[in-house]
Formats: structure tokens, sequence, C-alpha cells
């Protein structure tokens, strides 16, 4: 079953504070508990339910961020997260509810974070996401850049680690490799071979998935590995010339 399928009504039960509890609420006429803490929210909520709702929320934030809703980005949000032609009702409901209210994007980064605390692989995932997102109208705006960079930083991502998302973006032909393993071209061959079996091993699309990100949503996952290694192998060229 698709990680989509009655998202809305699968939350009754759980109990879940703050934005999205409030969010949640408004669709279902308050049924949605707003009590408890986030301790509540980590204990009762399914991980990959979770990891949807989330991305389903800070895509329309980011969608709006440029002033604009182009009709690329919704299609971009419908096919990244491969949500079916029969669940796009109940997508559409969460994703307009959260782009027409006030609260912005920061207090649902905030509780993100809470929940992934310490699962900062799942963070990184989000972020990469968000750009493809972004990028799916031609280019990344500069107002949608500075969001996806602020929620890096409410994640707890360092600057290093955001500059390796955004850089594994690019093709293999224009990345730069150094960037892409977070080190730097003075680091030796057996400290970037170190960062490379890290990273390697950290967006692994099993160990994703065993952490709670959806498998309708690992495709991006298998790019970031591909340029990793990408940058390893062009590493290695440069080393030993």
């Amino acid at each position: 079953m698709s990680i989509w399928g009655s998202l809305i009504g699968g939350m009754i039960g759980f109990s879940i504070g703050g934005p999205f509890g409030m969010l949640l609420g408004s669709l279902l006429g308050g049924k949605i508990s707003r009590t408890r803490t986030n301790a509540g929210f980590r204990a009762s909520a399914q991980s990959q339910r979770i990891f949807a709702l989330s991305l389903i929320v800070l895509s329309a934030k980011l969608s709006k961020a440029d002033g604009k809703v182009s009709r690329e980005e919704l299609i971009a949000v419908k096919d990244k997260l491969r949500i079916p032609e029969n669940e796009l009702d109940e997508v559409g409901k969460i994703f307009n509810r959260a782009k027409e209210e006030s609260t912005g994007y920061e207090p649902y980064a905030k509780q993100i974070a809470q929940f992934y605390q310490g699962n900062i692989n799942v963070l990184e995932e989000v972020i990469n996401i968000l750009f493809y997102i972004a990028e799916s109208d031609g280019e990344v705006s500069q107002s949608e850049l500075i969001m996806i960079e602020n929620i890096s930083k409410i994640f707890g991502l360092s600057q290093v680690q955001f500059d390796s998302i955004r850089e594994s973006r690019k093709s293999s032909d224009k990345l730069n490799p150094y960037v892409v393993l977070e080190s730097l071209p003075s680091d030796n061959i057996q400290l970037i071979r170190k960062k490379y079996i890290k990273l390697s091993k950290e967006n692994h699309p099993d160990l994703l998935m065993n952490k709670g990100v959806p498998k309708e949503v690992i495709e991006e996952s298998k790019k970031k590995m591909r340029a990793i290694n990408s940058a390893w192998n062009q590493i290695q060229k440069l080393k030993s010339n």
C-alpha cells in the first residue's frame, strides 16, 4: 500500500502537538490531540508517515517562497513523492492547507528536527528532496535557496553538509568532487577515502529506508549515491596525477 493512502485518516488517534497537530486537527475537525508534547509525537507516529507529511508541508511552503506557485512545482511534488492519482485529493488537502495558512515553515522544520533528532541522514534527505522540488521549474530561485538553507540550519546541518547536498545535485561532469565528499583539495587520499566510506554508508538507500524514508521517495538517495561514487572516482584520478 502507498504511504500516501489514507494519510489524514491514519493520523486519527495519534497525539501530535505543535504546528503539525494544529494543521491536521483543522482538517479532521479537532480529532487530533494537541495536548501532548513532541515526545508523544515521536512515540506514537510511524516514522514514514511523518516523513511523508513533512515533505508535503515543506513542499507547500517552498512552492510559494518565490512569490508564485508554478504548475511545474506542483507536478514535481506529485511526481517526486509518487502520489497516485486516486490519492491526490487527500494529499492536496494537506498541501493546500499548509500553503494557505499563515504559519511559516520554521515551526514545522523545528518539529521535524525534534522528531528525527540524532537521525541526521534522514534530515539530509529532506533537504535533498526540497532541492528537487525547487529545481522543477528550471532553476532554484534565491528565495528558495535561502529557505532551504535556513531549514538545513534548523535541522542542525553544518554548512559543509549543506554544500555537499547542493553540489551533489549537479551532473557528474560539473560537480566539485571535494565539496560532495566534504573534503578539501589539500586533504590526503586516505582522509578523503574515509569520508567517502562514511558518506556511502550514511546515504545508502537501504539504511535510509530502515530509518524511516519511504520507498516512494528513495530515488533521490540513489542519485546522491551516484554523485558520491562519481566524486570519489574523480578524486582518485586527480590524486594519481
